[in-house]
């Protein structure tokens, strides 16, 4: 076994002494966003602090995450098991579960820039330590905070020799840590201050090239306990409702072949993926629903900037999360348009100047646009090669080109020289393309897997990057803005909102009373860059209503207190019931058009609201055409004759089995029924004159713990999980409805 150099360290309490001894007691911990937090040696620092009252720790941080335990009995049975089979193997990080108990010692404080959708709603201490910032602003703000110790989870190289060899893999999260890094150590330098950076190898963690993979001494230590190695914290797939399915239908219309895609995680996320992919494998189908559905008339935006067919082009991925749902467009056939590092030439790649095959036309092509000279130079061969246009072994000795063992003139003009290069020296095909650009990623352990089995090829076109190369138009380290608006050419962001108001602004992050639900991440970037970019959209989604309180409600509202994206950069925001084009239009406008895609049962009361503040005429009627937005008509459509099961709700798999699906339905319709006092005694009183039917769903009680109830808490949970069974119609133990 080859030793490990001295960076190296085997035992993580050990590793926490020497970061002590480098930094001294006062710790300001800057930690990645989700996926790469090494647990390992967090929760040894996390624990030397709680034993040592005089060391400082200053946690800052996004997404912590925790396995889901539940809230009440019922909810803790059924999450029970399902945890400890998706999380068991995995080190909890002890001081997420520390803030989510308020028991974090009063040495320790977190700070986070984004939290998991509504974990820390009710946690005022996590409230009060929320750090308000984009995505391309973390950086700026952890060095601002003091942070002295970065530490993140590293994929170590894989075996052999290779061009690997000495690196290791930001992987999941070069995100922030790219620029991090040399700005923390310049900053240190300066101040003349220490500064320590450990990274924690972890063999499950997918090794990804490219801009992620960093020499081994980018880290001071580098914990290293491959006995220990522990799986990946997954984020399992999520039920995709019919309302989801067609939203993210109507997002798919909206892309253009050819074009640019950004997409986050969730059932919306996942929608959206589903459809394109239907669009390019079973366009039959996809049309007939686009035509049940009569986009093209009903929103003309759908065919003035969408498409109808199949992805011939491909689209390219840009995205600040690369979720599961790319490598799924991948495998589709539908992930495959190439961009180039280098402006110029991918502008002569849009413009079809340049194909994807090489020919003599190729160096013809380069030498009138001045990207190469006639005779060639050795810094034109370096070029040529790097692009796969000429073979690496194509060199210049003497004064000669040399090919192999044949020599000719440089000149491109010599007719031998030409027909040398056309037998000897021209690649196939242009190379070192990449489909995806991504800033991190989170998902299923199936994801996960697929990342580990990528093929070298593969492998090579995905590129994770820092995030401030992805979500910003200005010049990075990794490309400059020409390079940037070459190659996200018909850009489309698609995110997800709360609540949209009737002015245009979009509620995604936070309550009006000032509670943070999430945090804004990158979502204002994309929206902006969407209206900087030539030919690039803006794409909000949300559901048309939410329930509240028991009742009802609706996620168009005539105004709210809080907003994320603001009016003035307003652009298409889509619900089930069809697609809003706000850009560019008079306020009567706006207000119409998100009150056409509004629930048909609000939009009576939007239409009075907006009349009274006087942003719509008066004389306006609601048309009979716009007043089909029912639930029924979201679910005829996503299920027309003849399709079978064109829209499933787990288009990507399932990590729960069939029985926790079910489980899951009766305990949803409980908690939706017991969402008010009265609803709560209601149900009560009804589930305790349920008979007993043990027999009748004995699979489902045994999942549950509830076969052999003790203690009334135990016979009411058991009663109420019947109660839930019958309201759903479940099928019984031996499957029958």
């Amino acid at each position: 076994m080859t030793e490990k150099p001295s960076r190296y360290q085997s035992d993580a309490k050990e590793l926490v002494d020497q970061v002590i001894a480098s930094v001294g007691p006062e710790i300001t911990l800057g930690l990645p966003l989700g996926l790469g937090k090494p647990n390992r040696f967090v929760n040894a620092l996390y624990q030397r602090a709680c034993e040592d009252k005089s060391i400082r720790l200053h946690i800052v941080t996004a997404l912590s995450l925790l396995a889901p335990g539940g809230s009440s009995s019922l909810e803790k049975r059924f999450m029970g098991p399902f945890a400890e089979r998706l999380y068991g193997r995995i080190p909890e990080l002890a001081y997420a579960r520390d803030v989510a108990s308020h028991t974090l010692p009063e040495n320790v404080s977190v700070s986070e820039f984004f939290f998991k959708a509504g974990s820390y709603l009710h946690h005022t201490g996590q409230q009060r330590n929320y750090i308000c910032t984009n995505y391309t602003h973390a950086v700026r703000d952890l060095l601002s905070l003091g942070v002295n110790v970065v530490a993140q989870m590293v994929a170590p190289a894989p075996g052999g020799e290779g061009s690997e060899q000495g690196k290791v893999s930001l992987s999941c999260n070069p995100d922030l840590t790219l620029d991090l890094i040399p700005m923390l150590r310049e900053q240190g330098r300066d101040r003349a201050e220490p500064v320590v950076v450990v990274g924690e190898t972890n063999h499950h963690l997918p090794y990804l090239a490219n801009h992620a993979a960093v020499p081994e001494d980018t880290f001071d230590f580098l914990l290293h306990q491959p006995d220990t190695d522990y799986p990946l914290f997954s984020a399992p797939q999520m039920n995709v409702s019919p309302e989801d399915h067609l939203i993210g239908f109507y997002a798919s219309s909206l892309l253009r072949d050819g074009g640019t895609l950004q997409v986050g995680i969730g059932s919306l996320g996942a929608a959206l993926v589903h459809s394109t992919v239907l669009r390019h494998r079973n366009n039959a189908v996809w049309r007939r629903v686009h035509d049940h559905l009569n986009i093209a008339q009903r929103f003309p935006v759908a065919a003035r900037e969408g498409g109808t067919g199949p992805f011939e082009q491909g689209l390219y991925g840009c995205s600040e999360m690369m979720v599961d749902g790319f490598l799924h467009l991948l495998d589709a056939g539908v992930l495959k348009r190439e961009v180039f590092d280098h402006a110029p030439l991918q502008e002569l790649v849009n413009r079809g100047r340049i194909g994807p095959g090489v020919s003599l036309q190729t160096l013809d092509v380069l030498r009138d646009e001045g990207l190469i000279s006639s005779p060639l130079r050795a810094r034109d061969l370096r070029w040529l090669s790097r692009f796969g246009i000429l073979r690496e072994d194509v060199y210049l000795r003497g004064g000669r080109l040399m090919l192999g063992d044949y020599s000719v003139e440089p000149d491109l003009d010599n007719e031998e020289t030409r027909q040398a290069l056309q037998s000897r020296g021209l690649g196939e095909k242009l190379s070192g393309g990449v489909v995806m650009h991504g800033g991190f990623y989170l998902g299923p352990e199936n994801f996960y897997q697929r990342l580990r089995e990528l093929t070298d090829d593969e492998q090579r076109k995905i590129c994770m990057t820092s995030v401030n190369f992805i979500n910003h138009l200005y010049d990075h380290a990794y490309g400059g803005q020409r390079l940037k608006v070459a190659q996200r050419v018909h850009s489309r962001f698609v995110n997800s909102a709360m609540m949209h108001t009737l002015s245009g602004a979009a509620v995604s992050d936070g309550l009006e009373d000032g509670r943070v639900v999430s945090g804004v991440g990158g979502q204002y970037n994309f929206v902006a860059m969407a209206h900087e970019l030539p030919g690039a959209r803006s794409i909000l989604c949300l559901r048309a209503t939410r329930q509240s309180g028991g009742a009802m409600a609706s996620n168009i509202v005539f105004s709210y207190g809080h907003c994320t994206i603001p009016r003035h950069l307003r652009d298409i925001v889509i619900t089930e019931y069809g697609i809003a084009d706000l850009r560019g239009q008079p306020d009567e406008q706006v207000y119409l058009r998100l009150i056409r895609i509004a629930d048909s049962r609000f939009q009576e009361e939007l239409l009075k609201q907006a009349q009274k503040a006087g942003k719509v005429d008066p004389s306006f009627r609601l048309p009979d055409e716009w007043q089909g937005n029912t639930p029924e008509s979201v679910r005829g459509a996503v299920s027309l004759p003849g399709m079978g099961q064109a829209f499933p709700a787990f288009p990507f798999g399932c990590d729960f089995t069939n029985e926790e699906l079910v489980l899951g339905r009766a305990l949803k319709a409980l908690k939706a029924a017991t969402s008010t006092r009265r609803g709560k005694l209601a149900t009560l009183w009804r589930a305790l004159r349920t008979p007993e039917q043990a027999a009748t769903y004995r699979s489902y009680l045994e999942r549950m713990g509830l076969n052999s109830a003790r203690g009334l808490r135990e016979r009411m949970d058991r009663k109420l999980v019947i109660h839930g069974l019958r309201e759903i119609n479940a099928p019984d133990s031996d499957g029958k409805a």
